[in-house]
Formats: C-alpha cells, structure tokens, sequence
C-alpha cells in the first residue's frame, strides 16, 4: 500500500514528487506509461520561461508564472539542468500594438515581474539588429529565460527517485476504483494500491479523472509545430522574440536554444491526444510568420535539422463552454483524489511555485485530515550529482577525465562531441535512459546536425551492452512500436 500514488511522469508529475519527498515517511510511487519522463507535453514545447506578464492576475497562471521563473535559478543549479536568463522581447509594428505592450507592461507590474521595461524603435534595434525595419518597440523581461526542458524532467525524476520515490515506467493506469480508504489503480504491470492519488496525466488528465468521478472538465489537445536550426546559425537572435500576442495565443517564436541552436514556432491547433504528426502547410505558415520579425530567418532555411510538434493540454471547465484556459489545481470533488491539469503554458516556467503550493497548501492539509503526522524529511537532498559535459571543460580538464575513465576519450557522437563517458553516465544513473530517446534526451546523443545518423547505432550497442540484452531488445522510444533491429540478415563465419 502506498501513501500517494501519483499519475504522470511528466515535469508536474515528477516535480510534485520530488517536493513530496521533502517531508518524512511517505510511500510514494509515480506513474507513466511511456517508457520514459517526460515523453510528451514535456519532451516538445518551446522551452521558454516566461516572465509572467502575459496571463491575468486572477489566474493561478498569472500567479505562479512569475515566482516560478525567479525560482528557476536555484532549482536548475541543485539539479543540475543547463539554463540560462535570456531578455524576452515582445514586438510591435504599430501604435495598436505599442498600446498593447502598454496593457502587457502594467499586468507584469501587478504580477510581481521584476526589469520589465518598455523600449522604443532606437534602443529595440539596438537591443536586436536582425529585427524587422518596421518593429517601432517591445516590452523586454530581462528575468525570462531558456531551459533544457526534457534534461529537466529527467533530473527532477533522479531527484525524486534519489529521495525515495519509485518510479514505474511502461505503466499505464487503465482503471481506478474508490474502495472508500484507499484507491486501487489497475494499471498495465498489475493493480497499486494507494491511500491518495495525484492525477498529473497532461492531455490525459480527463481521461483518468472520469475513472474515478463524474467529469466536471475536459482537456482539449492543440498540436504545436516547431523548427530546429543548426548550431551555425544559432546566434541569429541573441533574445526570444514574440510577436504581439492575439486572442489565439502569444505566436510564432525566434529564440535561441540553451544549447546554442536556433528554435520557431509554434503554431496551436486542434488535434487529437497523442498527435503529434508534422505537415507541410502548418510548418510553412510557421515560416512565413517567423520572419515577418527576424527576415534573416528566411535565408537560413537550409540549415533546418529537424522539425517536430508537441501537444499542449487546453482545459474546458464546469459547462463544458468556457475556455479560459486556467489551470485546475484542486482536490476534486472525489475524496483524497487530487487533480493537477489543464497544466498548459506557463506550465514549465510555473512548476517550481505551483508544485510548492499543490504540496503545500492541497497534499499536506489533506495528509493532516487524514491523520498523517507530516514532518520536514531530514534526509532530504535537492542537488543532483554532477553531470560532466566533456565538450565544455578546458583541454587541462579533458585530459585529466580521461586520465581517469579512458571512455571520455571515445566520442561517439561526433556533431554535439558526446562521448562514451558521458552516456554510460546517464544510461547509469537513477530514472537514467533505456532507450535511444532516453540517452539523446539526457546528453544530447543524436541532437546534432546529423540527427543520429553516424552515432545511434553505437548507442544502440552501448545500450544493448550495459543492459545485458540483444540489440534488437533496444528500441528508439516507446517499447511497444519503436524497435531499431529487427534480426541478423546474416550469420557470418569466423
């Protein structure tokens, strides 16, 4: 019997989990069915952490955004997650516009968003040379940022799992039954048993809410398409850049990555759960709006290395006709059954002040009702073992590693200098990858300009090696539909 059974690995799931662990004596067990975290909403999104100027006050978006990016810092530097404070700029072309940067600059200062600042055509140039002739201003937020934000899942899920919680992948809740004192979950790998359930399932959260109690919201799937561009052009923009945002959401995006790539997109459409398919007309309306701020991007087209879409989770509450778009953090109107959904963006950007609050404020008050003596955890840890990035150390550093595990000497994919070192390292560690995904996710194997082409079949092996199974038992992704080899072709004699 667990204490709380928490249902989504993704960044809410997984960081829910983690601030769970810092109080004592919880049997914690969290839940996916993907074969690793963060595999959905939280693998393909934009990786941007807002400022917080753009959602109302009233909202638990407007209230979270901001905390949740000043928060950023501490929480990327004990878990180890490359980050980085990079100035948004929100464009406009004309005087309508500029009024509504107005409206933006007053609702940051009322959400608490600190060096937010309107600009005018001189300085805005200044600021970013490749910006459009026409672009009269922007509203700057010099406390957004960039982030990694599928290396953030993993290393929150290390944390938690470092701290106590049992991670079960490839385990897909089919059914819950309220048994009055506690839930039973029958899932894919066999029925848990838990006193408390956090439902975190993303675009699925309805769907695993309606297992238990009448619907009282549904989440509707919009599919985002985006672009990478290859590392050569990555400084096309030194800032992200939005266009002034509409009632269909805040546009299409130029950025730079934390990893020094080039991002656009995305754009937000209806879709099914689970699509996440690329097409030719959606990608090239994302071109022809990205350069309407940043031209240039229109010249660097044949440096694109890859194009992908991600689903966002749009909440449809109490009538099933208001589409605000709020997030639902609540104990539901089932006893001990907590939802957390409709966790669209801000969503990354708010996870550090919104999984606080859903502890603090939701889980613990319902723990003490039940009984639960709720004490600070004394053992618990918030930093992560160090990751060594072999590309960034000094020639002194290199040598010295290499001195040490002669596998950092071995590269294996040559595009991002990623050596054998370093994916035996994330392979190795807790919540580590068991897939080709998994190891590309964590080190960034397979990120590069050849996208996988020259180095996966070595990390097919090392995978197939350090697991103790034939290579054709290594898949790319979910183990279900995405094995890499299929047999032998041939048997060749010694």
């Amino acid at each position: 019997m667990y204490d709380i059974a928490i249902v989504g690995a993704g960044i809410a799931g997984t960081y829910i989990s983690r601030e769970l662990e810092r109080y004592d004596n919880l049997k914690i067990v969290l839940l996916d069915g993907e074969s690793d975290v963060g595999d959905e909403i939280s693998m393909a999104n934009s990786a941007i952490i807002h400022a917080g100027f753009d959602a109302p006050s009233y909202k638990l978006k407007g209230k979270f955004n901001a905390p949740g990016c000043i928060m950023y810092g501490k929480v990327c530097e004990d878990l180890d997650v490359p980050f980085k404070r990079v100035p948004s700029l929100v464009v406009a072309h004309t005087e309508e516009e500029m009024m509504k940067l107005h409206e933006l600059y007053l609702n940051g200062l009322k959400n608490g968003v600190p060096d937010l600042r309107i600009v005018f055509e001189k300085e805005v140039h200044e600021l970013e040379p490749n910006l459009a002739p026409d672009i009269c201003g922007a509203l700057v937020a010099g406390d957004a940022g960039i982030v990694s934000p599928f290396e953030l899942v993993a290393k929150v899920a290390e944390n938690a799992v470092d701290n106590g919680v049992e991670l079960r992948l490839d385990t897909l809740v089919t059914g819950i039954d309220n048994l009055g004192d506690h839930f039973k979950l029958t899932t894919t790998q066999g029925d848990i048993e838990a006193k408390f359930v956090v439902n975190a399932a993303g675009v699925y959260a309805d769907d695993v809410y309606e297992m238990v109690g009448e619907p009282y919201f549904e989440i509707l799937a919009r599919k985002g398409n985006y672009f990478i561009f290859d590392k050569e052009v990555g400084d096309l923009v030194k800032n992200v850049i939005f266009p002034c945002p509409t009632k269909n959401g805040k546009g299409i995006l130029v950025a730079p990555t934390v990893h020094g790539n080039l991002l656009i997109g995305p754009d937000a459409a209806p879709t099914w759960k689970g699509d996440i398919s690329t097409t030719q007309d959606k990608l090239d309306w994302i071109k022809a709006n990205a350069h309407k701020n940043v031209p240039d991007v229109a010249n660097v087209y044949n440096k694109i290395i890859r194009s992908y879409a991600g689903t966002r989770n749009t909440p449809v509450k109490a009538d099933f006709t208001t589409t605000d778009g709020d997030f639902i953090i609540e104990e539901s109107p089932v006893k001990n059954f907590v939802n957390f959904a409709g966790y669209e963006s801000p969503g990354l950007t708010s996870i550090p002040a919104a999984g606080l609050y859903v502890v603090d404020e939701i889980i613990v008050p319902m723990l003490e009702r039940e009984g639960y003596e709720v004490k600070p955890n004394p053992n618990f840890n918030p930093k992560n073992r160090k990751h060594v990035y072999f590309n960034d150390l000094t020639e002194e550093e290199k040598i010295e590693l290499i001195k040490e595990e002669p596998k950092y000497g071995k590269v294996i994919c040559r595009c991002e200098t990623i050596t054998e070192g370093e994916i035996l390292d994330v392979i190795h560690r807790s919540a580590g990858a068991t897939t080709v995904k998994g190891v590309k996710k964590r080190c960034r194997a397979g990120m590069g300009r050849c996208q996988g082409g020259f180095c996966q079949p070595r990390v097919t092996e090392i995978l197939a090696r350090e697991q103790g199974v034939p290579m054709n038992e290594v898949y790319y992704d979910k183990k279900t539909d995405s094995y890499i080899l299929n047999d032998k072709t041939k048997d060749i004699e010694d």
